[in-house]
């Protein structure tokens, strides 16, 4: 393996021979590698093994944060720095204050989501090294593939990795340097 090696690709024939090919690398135990297809492919997730994605956690902490802000906010200000009898509610009284505890409790979790996002797709990384690939442009059009990192556990040599993807139907086996 090459220091400048950052993957190994290959180009499949459509939709249902890449589905096919995730499964197999799936099952080969390969950890560090995508597939890329010009259209969502259903069931892909799966073929792939993936996990749930982690953001809903990360939203449903920032509404629990948001709705706890928004309950301090107004129960401080309305019962303890300035208290104030208004129409003769009480000092804190929720009907009046539920809009704030709405929009603040959509606000927080809508930063704790957006900003989860961008921490766990390891963003802003405004280049790729798969975008250097030649044949990376038809990954919009019509082009399917499957790309092993050079990092991954199972990543072995370069031969054996493009032995492999030939094996299960890969075309245009190619590598990708950083």
């Amino acid at each position: 393996m090459s220091d400048k090696t950052y993957a190994i690709a290959a180009q499949f024939d459509s939709a249902k021979d890449l589905f096919h090919a995730a499964e197999k690398v799936r099952d080969k135990g390969y950890q560090s590698w995508d597939v890329h297809s010009p259209f969502p492919i259903h069931g892909m997730d799966e073929a792939m093994g993936l996990k749930r994605s982690r953001v809903s956690l990360f939203s449903l902490i920032g509404g629990c944060c948001g709705c706890l802000t928004a309950l301090f906010l107004v129960y401080y200000t309305g019962k303890i720095d300035y208290p104030l009898i208004v129409h003769g509610k009480p000092y804190f009284a929720f009907e009046p204050c539920f809009p704030i505890f709405f929009e603040l409790t959509i606000l927080i979790t809508a930063f704790f989501t957006v900003g989860s996002m961008f921490v766990l797709n390891l963003m802003p990384r405004f280049n790729h090294p798969v975008f250097n690939w030649d044949k990376f442009a038809q990954a919009t059009d019509d082009g399917f593939f499957v790309v092993i990192e050079a990092k991954d556990p199972r990543f072995q040599s370069e031969q054996v990795t493009e032995n492999f993807l030939k094996e299960i139907g890969g075309k245009n086996v190619s590598r990708i340097e950083e």
